[in-house]
């Protein structure tokens, strides 16, 4: 399919969502690797492959990535750009979740982590496909704080990311992705602070982070990277998944990258990535927000290796 850019929204003066101009379209697109049939994909490492999932993940070496990251259309009916995924019944939607995760296993370390995204529809057959292939470890249940809500049900404000690992033997870095909190009741002993610090922001305690995610903010149009895509997942929470389950230097795979958010938080965490994408218009998005990464390696809510609470300002 060829890109082009899309009719030009009319955005708020402090919009700052990411576009493309048609000369961009042009320059970006010429990065890509472009998956054919007859095509090795070894030398792909820190690329964006425009092509369909289950046909790329059959070329890619095996025992190569780290981590896998996916975040696969949930069971719903919705259209991602070029795309259309269409809501089928549970089992199909778990057979459907097991026909590329089979693909998927050849392709990981011993020591490789798998996070697999869903929401409350999708969860038992996430959670079902997952374990006929890994081990299953736990469950990230992230708040999802957008829209105004519903007017004949509970506001569907949370999503879930499924953790399983190859094995028993994985990497987990606790120290990288401990929260910062504000202090409420600070404890002293012996007139001295215990378990937190005092400074002139305020009163700060590092806590471990559990599974339960409430400061992560969905990108809107306001953030530096926002893009179009309906299901955009946020760099700060990459920026979690990648500092808890990889070292420095590791490879990442995606299969459903989307406008690009796992690719450019490894870059700028000194992480490598794979990354598949059907949509080419999307592709060539992503390659704008690396080429952005270049010069800017700040991620929202993240800094100096600590990450802080929503809506708190980091010093």
């Amino acid at each position: 399919m060829t890109a082009f850019p899309k009719t030009e929204k009319i955005r708020a003066p402090r919009n700052r969502t990411i576009t493309l101009t048609e000369n961009e379209t042009k320059l970006y697109r010429q990065r890509l690797i472009f998956q054919t049939e007859d095509e090795s994909l070894v030398y792909c490492r820190n690329k964006i492959i425009c092509g369909d999932a289950f046909t790329t993940l059959r070329k890619l070496p095996e025992k190569w990535f780290d981590l896998l990251f996916a975040d696969p259309p949930y069971n719903l009916t919705k259209d991602f750009g070029g795309e259309k995924f269409r809501q089928r019944s549970l089992d199909d939607y778990e057979k459907w979740l097991e026909s590329w995760l089979k693909e998927c296993v050849r392709l990981l370390k011993p020591t490789a982590s798998i996070y697999i995204c869903g929401d409350w529809r999708s969860a038992s057959a996430i959670q079902r496909a997952g374990i006929k292939f890994f081990k299953l470890q736990n469950r990230i249940t992230w708040e999802r704080e957008k829209g105004r809500g519903a007017k004949r049900n509970w506001k569907n404000a949370s999503e879930d990311i499924w953790f399983f690992t190859v094995s028993d033997d994985f990497v987990f870095n606790i120290n990288a992705v401990k929260i910062k909190r504000k202090v409420l009741a600070p404890y002293t002993e012996n007139g001295r602070p215990k378990d937190w610090d005092k400074s002139s922001e305020g009163n700060f305690r590092l806590t471990h982070p559990s599974n339960l995610w409430t400061d992560v903010s969905v990108p809107f149009w306001s953030m530096p990277e926002n893009t179009d895509h309906p299901t955009q997942k946020p760099e700060k929470l990459l920026a979690k998944i990648l500092l808890a389950s990889t070292n420095s230097g590791d490879l990442v795979l995606d299969p459903f990258a989307g406008s690009g958010t796992t690719a450019v938080a490894a870059k700028k965490l000194g992480r490598d990535f794979t990354a598949i994408e059907s949509d080419e218009n999307y592709c060539i998005l992503a390659e704008k927000r690396l080429d952005l990464a270049e010069n800017d390696k700040t991620i929202q809510g993240c800094a100096a290796g600590i990450f802080w609470e929503r809506n708190t300002q980091p010093s």
